[in-house]
């Protein structure tokens, strides 16, 4: 199966060499390119897209704005956002969560991580590594104030709705560990923790992995240490 891959960023030059990396790949291809965030999500309805690389700071419509368009719309519901940011973490990352992206990835990545990230992205796994993780953490800590995020209520609320393994699991997820190291760590089968990871995205309302992250943290169910 051919990963479809749209491009959202204004600058063409950058556009071009995306492309160009992208169509390289016997398993993907790029079916557009968008100059603003309202083009993306045109273009990735008509074109039918799977994965979304999406630059947050473009003119007109912004790629925080857009991402959040798509993951509104039900029709959209299997599209991936990654967003393609200036440093790995910025103060636009928590908000891109939030909106729905997948996961964040640096401009000066090298061609191999943007590719792996496509993939990992169309697979439905979250960009989000232990190191990417800690900073994303810090960085929410620090806009929340220094005791922490706030619980969400509404969010707390739905954690009750979750198994005593599916919390574990959970607050694996939130540490930015993959299927692999959680059933190392929790010494079960990756299946098994594939499984959790599926029901509790169901019972939250989490679009991916991603969205765990996020509400792990913003439901206190994790709570990191302020280093």
């Amino acid at each position: 199966m051919t990963i479809r891959v749209l491009l959202a960023d204004d600058q063409a030059l950058l556009r071009s060499a995306f492309r160009v990396l992208v169509d390289s790949e016997p398993d993907m291809e790029v079916v557009g390119e968008a100059s603003d965030g309202a083009e993306a999500v045109r273009l990735t309805r008509e074109q039918r897209a799977d994965v979304v690389l999406m630059d947050i700071r473009m003119p007109g419509t912004d790629g925080l704005a857009a991402t959040r368009m798509i993951s509104a719309d039900p029709a959209l519901a299997q599209v991936r956002v990654v967003i393609l940011t200036t440093f790995e973490v910025d103060d636009y990352v928590v908000q891109s969560l939030r909106a729905g992206a997948s996961g964040f990835l640096g401009k000066g990545s090298e061609p191999d991580e943007l590719l792996s990230a496509i993939r990992i992205a169309a697979g439905g796994e979250a960009l989000l590594s232990p190191a990417a993780t800690k900073g994303l953490i810090a960085r929410f800590l620090a806009q929340e104030g220094p005791a922490g995020a706030e619980r969400d209520p509404v969010r707390s609320e739905r954690l009750e709705l979750l198994t005593g393994r599916e919390r574990e699991v959970l607050v694996q997820v939130a540490g930015g560990h993959s299927n692999d190291e959680i059933a190392e760590r929790l010494e079960v089968s990756p299946l098994t923790v594939k499984t959790h990871v599926n029901r509790a995205m169901a019972k939250l309302g989490a679009r991916d992995r991603a969205q765990l992250v996020v509400i792990a943290y913003e439901s206190g169910l994790v709570r990191p240490r302020v280093e």
